[in-house]
């Protein structure tokens, strides 16, 4: 099905989130191909953890830019790169570790990512969330903005529940479950319901590229 027909699917199902497609106009999600590796794209869903896509994708180029021919961005090198160099990067101690945690499973028996493209979302979900510091929320993020996927529903981000709230003009932020039920109607598109609801709140989820 094409990017048409699912925008036509969404705002039939649901006419207040069709009012904001019409609004914003096209889904730019998936538009650029992705060449980012395993670590690279959930390096970025763990910086990205609670703080403003702006700030992360500033803090995920100087963390990207850190590494070079000479020393490139592997799980090894990782692994052997000072805390106190990442610090000085703006990553938190607590993600310096969840990133350490994740490069020991890349290095260990974590499948690449054309394995991971043949698992159901579930099974992808699954598999990440037992490495430390990775959780439902960041393993989404990689089923969004790198594999692609088109039925994933962040229930319990933050920009996700603000934007329900202000679109269906809620007394109140909606729990994740109230968010699952609202949402249920988008299925089987409700990573581009998702792109739209963040959109509505800011165009710096147009700058996320992995």
């Amino acid at each position: 099905m094409n990017d048409q027909q699912a925008l036509s699917y969404l705002q039939e199902a649901d006419s207040i989130l069709g009012e904001i497609i019409v609004q914003i106009g096209e889904c730019k999600l998936g538009k650029t191909p992705s060449n980012s590796s395993l670590l690279e794209a959930l390096a970025w869903a763990i910086i990205s953890q609670q703080i403003s896509t702006k700030v992360a994708n500033k803090i995920y180029q100087r963390f990207l830019n850190f590494y070079n021919d000479a020393t490139p961005l592997t799980a090894k090198n990782l692994l052997n790169t000072p805390e106190e160099d990442l610090r000085s990067l703006g990553i938190s101690r607590n993600k310096i570790r969840y990133l350490k945690n994740l490069a020991k499973a890349v290095e260990d028996n974590l499948p690449p990512l054309y394995q991971l493209e043949l698992m159901e979302d579930w099974e992808i979900i699954h598999l990440l969330t037992q490495i430390k510091g990775v959780g439902i929320w960041t393993a989404q993020m990689l089923l969004i903005f790198r594999l692609n996927r088109l039925d994933i529903l962040p229930s319990a981000d933050l920009g996700i529940r603000t934007a329900i709230k202000n679109l269906y003009q809620l007394p109140e932020l909606p729990s994740p479950e109230i968010v699952e039920a609202i949402g249920y109607k988008w299925k089987p598109y409700r990573t581009i319901a998702s792109w739209y609801l963040w959109r509505s709140l800011s165009d710096s989820i147009d700058t996320i590229q992995l």
